[in-house]
């Protein structure tokens, strides 16, 4: 302060004689000269700049106006020019000076005793504005970074206040004694700009954490000056350029984590130099060049991550030297579910991990050559080794047995050789991957004893021999890969022992023999293939016990026989291929039964008889491929129905008559092939036709079309009708019968009706428009058929499973949309009208209403509000895509989704299980506000009546495992599709495709914990607090907990999505809630509904709540 006075008490006559002429022309005792003060002010001191000006205006006043007083007298007095005046002038100018000295020293004065009430800012609150300068996108974010924001306020602001006012801004954190910086946390933020140098100048700074923003530029080396910090996190930017070696500077540095950014260049050797360093993160950038040798002799080193770079060498046998690891993985891609696994109870602070991923599935040229090292068994803290998918080459090492690893991974690599029996000694082992090697030799018998092993793959190797009966000793194993190998003999009945076993895998070996009954005994059995082997016998009856199973492959091998008829009581089947086998008879009616089949592959067998017209209830398969059996009769009407199917392929057999016209709306299909039948009659003329070509209709000589080889063209073929004598009476007595029904019909409407009220009662007489809401009280069903052109194709806007959709412009110009039922429902009509009555009184903002209905032989309509944007399905897997879903628009429509549902399971009266809950039920309105559509086929759930029905519906993909054991859904049900449609929202993948199921995948990187690679790229993008996301990943794996009582109800599922929703005054994602926040909430719920609700407590599972507090147990909190 003392130093700033003498500042301006030396500036100020200096800056008083240049600019007296200028500045104080006009002043007399006052004024102002805000130029001369601003000038004054130095700009590189950084105070409340308004506040000082004024001071500096007040003292420079007085001292101007003092010297204008002098001039004034001075110049009196010398223009006097007698010798009193002289000597008076004499006497009196130097009282004036004196006089004048004197005001200057009482200005000086004043000025000292008013600048302690602004304080100046310290170094650190400088480097702190310069570091913000450096910012972009700091608007409202950093907006309490202003030296004026604490202390202009403040009339009582001292000097010590504003020297530590820096601490009290945002992400600033000091210490308690001293305002000193401490911690300096800005993440998440979405910053742009770059890291200014300034950042050295925190000298006492232990903390800094700027994850997550959007950071470009290099690591300034100025970084190295903050001598104190312990932890540093510049991960989840754009960063670019070498790692400073200025960073080996930083010798109480305990963490460093630079992963996720652009960094080039080798690892900076000089890193084994930080003596304290126990996590070095350094995974998904671009750096090459070989791991430093130094850094394995890191005896505090516990988790070192470098995946996703282009790192090359040879796996040092000095990886043995980091004595604080239990984690090796050196992988090459990191896609696999069996690869990384992290136990996700573990807390950051005690994760003792070596990650070593040396390239994902995007990047190329990661080769770690080389055998391992034989001194691999002294790795005796090891608790994972995995360095799957690189270019190991030699023989597994015996020592490695000595490994008290958990899970031992040597995927994807060239090891050849024998799998040691060593092996079969680990007992920890739960998870052992060899596959996809060179590895010679029989599978050990004593890899038996493995008796907690879980995971078992040797598949993709050159194993030979019989697969060891001993293998049914491993009790715990739930995975059993041995695929793409040469091993014969017949299939060992122990395995039937292996009562945990999901996935039997065999396929493509030289086995031989019968398919053991006792795998029947596999009751948790998902998937069974033993393709392309020698197998032979027949179909084990008892695979109907499977209840569980989902994928049945035999193809490619010796079976014969009829297929069973109680294959089709595997009800959860979506894959059933028996293709290439030597199965004889008919194709079993009851395979119409497997609702949820995706994939049904008969093909090159020697099956007969028609083709079943029950197959038209398969209303989610895809693919259909009868080709090359004997199959005859007619191609049946009821195909028409599949509006999933992709591919329809009936070539060589022996099938008659024409090509149905319903086949025109299978809509989907891409792929038809008939040729080689005796089919006849002409080629439907739809467009969607169009698409296929000749060769799908060749050799069938009756079939006419436009293509070359056709017996007849459409040109010639009215010249070669004759019409014989037969075809004319026929005619005649056509004409005489329609004439007939005529007088008949005219003579009945013309005898008295009786008047029915309501609306109809039957499924006979004229359509007729029931309406539940007054907007279609003005309309007739003649009206809508006329604005509709009848249900013109071109007023179509969808296709369902069992509707078409259409829409509408009524009268009032509010548009609806209708939608025709292929199924008539000709019993029970009067129930089915009293649901559709009960079903239009429900209203909710985030369902879809129903307007009427018309129940007729016509066609039954049924008649909902119109949605302008669509289904969630056609945003997120539609071929257009034209709307991109960002983060907040997605939680939206999730929250919308589930206080829908939740309104139907808890608030509705009747309460309603939807039973179809899926992404294409979910329509969204120009706001894109989720409504819940297709409740309407629902059964009422009468309170006083058990919750469960018997009634089945779903869609596969998003149909509850439990419905496959029991045939009884619940509002856990509901729960459960809810969490696939959540997860689809979240990665933007389909519940099914092809021959993936997504929540099998999402559970398998709940295993590896790299679920957040999963996200959709719209998602990570427009989301500033990935946090947000992963919540709602626990929170869709809560949903589809296998167990329905552990499955949260819908009430708390609305209320979890709501809490992460931003609060109105935030920008969406830019502050992370706190993890807990949504947890109190829930409790809260609970609470409220034992109170108040205690007549639908047997609606809810009590033990839902705590459910919620183990998220930790779903998914690592590490996952990012």
């Amino acid at each position: 302060m003392v130093a700033l006075g003498v500042v301006v008490g030396h500036a100020t006559p200096l800056t008083f004689r240049k600019e007296q002429s200028r500045l104080c022309r006009h002043l007399y005792f006052g004024g102002a000269c805000a130029g001369t003060a601003d000038a004054l002010l130095p700009p590189t001191l950084s105070l409340d700049r308004p506040y000082l000006i004024a001071i500096l205006h007040l003292s420079l006043s007085l001292s101007l106006s003092l010297s204008r007083c002098y001039d004034v007298e001075q110049e009196l007095l010398l223009r006097r020019s007698d010798s009193h005046y002289e000597r008076l002038a004499s006497f009196g100018g130097r009282d004036i000076k004196r006089r004048n000295a004197m005001g200057r020293i009482a200005a000086l004065a004043l000025l000292c005793c008013l600048l302690p009430a602004v304080a100046p800012l310290s170094n650190e609150g400088k480097a702190l504005l310069a570091m913000k300068a450096s910012f972009n996108n700091v608007a409202n974010l950093l907006l309490d970074w202003n030296p004026s924001a604490t202390s202009a306020d403040d009339a009582n602001a001292t000097a010590g206040e504003g020297l530590d006012e820096h601490c009290a801004w945002r992400g600033v954190l000091c210490d308690n004694l001293t305002p000193t910086v401490v911690s300096l946390n800005l993440s998440n933020l979405n910053l742009g700009g770059e890291i200014s140098p300034a950042v050295g100048e925190l000298k006492s700074l232990l903390s800094l954490d700027l994850k997550g923003n959007r950071l470009m530029g290099q690591i300034p080396d100025e970084i190295g000056d903050c001598v104190s910090l312990k932890y540093l996190d510049l991960s989840g930017n754009s960063l670019y350029g070498d790692i400073p070696f200025s960073v080996s500077k930083l010798k109480q540095l305990e963490e460093l984590n630079l992963k996720n950014n652009q960094l080039t260049g080798p690892i900076p050797s000089t890193l084994s130099q930080i003596p304290n360093l126990k996590t070095l993160d350094l995974a998904q950038n671009q750096l090459t060049g070989e791991i430093p040798r130094l850094i394995y002799w890191n005896e505090v080193l516990q988790y070192l991550g470098l995946r996703g770079n282009s790192l090359t060498g040879i796996l040092s046998p000095d990886m043995c030297q980091l004595t604080g690891l239990w984690y090796l993985c050196v992988v090459k891609p990191c896609y696999s579910y069996r690869i990384c696994y992290v136990a996700p109870t573990l807390n950051v602070h005690d994760l003792i991990s070596l990650f070593i991923f040396l390239g994902l599935s995007d990047v190329r040229g990661n080769n770690l050559t080389g055998p391992i090292p034989e001194n691999i068994g002294n790795c005796t803290s090891f608790e994972i080794l995995d360095i799957s998918y690189n270019a190991i080459t030699g023989e597994i090492p015996y020592n490695i047995g000595f490994l008290q690893v958990a899970t031992l991974s040597l995927q994807g690599n060239r090891l050849t050789g024998k799998i040691p029996e060593v092996i079969g000694l680990m007992q920890a082992l739960a998870v052992l991957d060899l596959s996809e090697n060179e590895l010679v030799g029989p599978i050990p018998p004593i890899l038996g004893n493995l008796s907690y092993t879980g995971k078992l793959y040797l598949h993709g190797n050159k194993l030979s021999g019989p697969i060891p009966p001993e293998l049914g000793n491993m009790s715990k194993l739930s995975y059993l890969q041995l695929n793409g190998n040469e091993l014969e003999g017949t299939i060992p009945a122990e395995l039937g022992k292996l009562e945990d076993l999901f996935e039997l895998n065999l396929a493509n070996n030289k086995l031989e023999g019968p398919i053991p009954r006792n795998i029947s005994l596999c009751t948790a059995l998902n998937q069974f293939n033993v393709h392309g082997n020698r197998l032979n016998g027949s179909i084990p009856l008892e695979f109907q016990k499977l209840d569980s199973l989902t994928y049945l492959n035999f193809s490619a091998n010796h079976f014969k026989g009829k297929i069973p008829d109680e294959l089709g009581q595997i009800i959860n089947l979506d894959t059933l291929d028996l293709s290439d086998n030597n199965f004889s008879g008919h194709i079993p009616d009851s395979i119409g039964d497997l609702e949820h089949l995706l994939v049904l592959n008969l093909s090159r067998n020697n099956l007969n008889g028609p083709v079943p017209n029950e197959f038209g209830n398969l209303r989610s398969v895809q693919v259909i491929d009868l080709s090359y059996n004997k199959l005859s009769g007619f191609i049946p009407e009821e195909l028409g129905q599949l509006q999933n199917i992709n591919a329809l392929i009936l070539s060589e057999n022996n099938i008659h008559g024409g090509i149905p016209s319903q086949l025109t709306n299978c809509f989907s299909l891409t792929t038809l092939d008939l040729s080689f039948n005796n089919l006849s009659g002409y080629i439907p003329a739809a467009k969607n036709f169009s698409r296929f070509p000749s060769e799908s209709f060749l050799g069938n000589p009756l079939l006419c079309g436009n293509w070359p080889g056709s017996s007849c063209s459409l040109d010639g073929h009215a010249s070669r009708i004759s019409i014989s004598l037969a075809a004319v009476v026929c005619i005649t007595l056509g004409f005489i019968t329609l004439i007939l029904m005529v007088l008949v019909a005219i003579y009945k409407s013309n005898q008295p009706k009786p008047f029915i009220q309501g609306p109809c009662r039957t499924g006979q007489g004229p359509p007729k428009l029931v309406v539940l809401q007054m907007d279609l009280a003005i309309h007739t069903y003649d009206e809508i058929m006329r604005i509709t052109e009848n249900l013109s194709e071109q007023y179509i806007i969808g296709y369902g499973a069992s509707s078409t959709v259409y829409k509408c412009v009524l009268k009032n110009s509010r548009a609806i949309a209708i939608k025709r039922l292929y199924s008539q429902y000709p019993h029970n009509l009067r129930e089915f009208e009293t649901e559709l009555e009960t079903i239009g009184s429900i209203r909710h903002r985030n369902l879809v209403s129903l307007h009427g209905y018309s129940l007729s032989p016509h066609g039954n309509l049924l008649f909902y509000d119109y949605m302008q944007n669509g289904s969630l399905w056609d945003l997120l897997h539609g071929p257009s895509k034209k709307v991109k879903l960002d983060w907040d628009t997605r939680l939206k429509i999730s929250v919308g989704a589930a206080q829908g549902l939740a309104y139907l399971h808890h608030d509705c009266n009747p309460r309603i299980i939807h039973r179809d809950v899926k992404s294409s039920n979910i329509l969204l309105d120009e706001n894109f506000e989720a409504h819940l559509s297709d409740f309407g086929i629902a059964k009422c759930i009468p309170s006083a009546k058990t919750h469960a029905s018997t009634y089945v519906l779903g869609t596969i993909g998003y149909i509850d495992p439990e419905y496959a054991r029991t045939s009884r859904l619940t509002e856990k049900s509901d729960v459960y599709s809810f969490g696939i449609v959540l997860l689809e929202l979240l990665t933007g993948k389909k519940a099914v495709d092809n021959e993936s199921n997504l929540h099998q995948l999402i559970l398998s990187r709940a295993d590896d914990n790299t679920v957040m690679e999963a996200v959709d790229s719209e998602v990570s993008i427009t989301c500033m607090d990935l946090g947000l996301v992963r919540k709602a990943f626990q929170l869709a794996l809560l949903c589809t907990k296998r167990h329905p009582s552990d499955r949260p109800t819908m009430h708390e599922v609305s209320r979890v999505l709501t809490s992460l929703m931003p609060a109105p005054s935030l920008k969406p994602c830019s502050l992370p809630l706190k993890t807990n926040d949504y947890t109190r909430i829930i409790a809260s719920d609970e609470k409220t509904q034992d109170n108040d609700n205690d007549d639908h407590h047997q609606y809810s599972s009590s033990s839902d709540g705590p459910w919620f507090m183990k998220f930790g147990e779903v998914i690592s909190k590490n996952t990012l």
